[in-house]
């Protein structure tokens, strides 16, 4: 089978199209016909060497498709299945493995394509919405690249409870997208923090979402009321450097904090809930997921250099 290696750290050349084996499920494992492969930033981290990874290895964590096979102890899952996961190993290939632990069954009333979209950028959508701040009706959220993969399913979901919502993107195309999600206001990335206290009458945001990073973080800081919180979940423009925590003192009593998506499904019953409210917004037609790009799986350098260029609105899937 076809699969996508990275060769050694480095930039979106290292990936590179190989034959390699069909992997054998071990135990408690599944093989998996990739049909949607969900292209993230963490991906793009990995093959840099910024998070670690024994090089070569192919990357990918999120993907949807039917189940090829079973590895023994498996009894909750059958050859012909529709399943999903952001929890995979190397799933930038024809063919995966992941533990039967770590997928959800995919609705059929829910295509594949739409299920490989879904689990990094949803769940994190719904931990962010629901976890790791928890913003009432009525209150202001900063989201930063509101026309994102993450960004596109946070708004909703945070709108759809009476959140109010107010981005940022990089062009005026990404702007009205944005809006359309559910934003009430849109604005450019350039004096976003005075922006944010003029929309909220001088006060400031109640929470801050920031997968942007180093670009953006002393920003969302300012732009936070007091007691505010800043979720910062991700560093698409470069790692946030140390901080003095005294900075949280002086602009108000300030909270951060920095999740990452597999403390938020620790559990079985967690990791259903969070799938059964997506499934179901879909299903209700209350979120929409969007897929910006679709790449042949044989172009992965091109989907990375796309995602890391900022050239993509909502998911960049990858196709076998």
């Amino acid at each position: 089978m076809r699969a996508i290696v990275a060769t050694q750290p480095g930039g979106p050349e290292t990936l590179v199209s190989t034959e390699v084996p069909v992997p054998a499920p071990g135990p408690g494992q599944l093989l998996v016909q990739a049909a949607a492969i969900g292209v993230n930033f963490i991906d793009t981290y990995q093959r840099s060497g910024v998070y670690p990874a024994p090089f070569p290895f192919t990357p990918g964590l999120e993907a949807a498709g039917t189940v090829t096979a079973v590895g023994d102890g498996v009894t909750e899952f059958a050859v012909g299945d529709r399943v999903t996961t952001s929890q995979a190993t190397a799933a930038y290939a024809e063919q995966f493995l992941v533990d039967a632990a770590l997928v959800a069954r995919v609705p059929e009333s829910v295509e594949l394509a739409l299920a490989g979209a879904l689990p990094l950028q949803g769940v994190t959508a719904h931990y962010l919405a629901n976890s790791s701040a928890n913003p009432q009706p009525g209150e202001f959220a900063l989201v930063h690249a509101g026309a994102g993969g993450v960004g596109l399913l946070l708004t909703q979901l945070l709108a759809a409870r009476g959140v109010r919502v107010i981005t940022t993107a990089s062009s005026q195309e990404k702007r009205d997208l944005s809006r359309a999600a559910g934003a009430e206001h849109s604005i450019d990335y350039a004096g976003f923090a005075e922006a944010v206290r003029e929309l909220t009458a001088g006060e400031g945001a109640h929470v801050a979402y920031d997968g942007v990073g180093k670009d953006t973080f002393d920003g969302s800081l300012d732009a936070l009321r007091i007691r505010g919180e800043l979720v910062l979940f991700g560093g698409a423009s470069g790692q946030v450097p140390p901080v003095d925590l005294q900075r949280l003192n002086s602009g108000g009593s300030l909270s951060i904090t920095r999740p990452t998506s597999t403390h938020f499904m620790r559990t079985a019953e967690e990791r259903a809930w969070r799938y059964r409210e997506l499934f179901q917004a879909i299903a209700d037609g209350q979120l929409d997921v969007r897929i910006g790009a679709r790449f042949p799986l044989a172009e992965a350098r091109a989907a990375h250099e796309a995602l890391e260029g900022r050239a993509t609105t909502g998911k960049v899937l990858l196709v076998p």
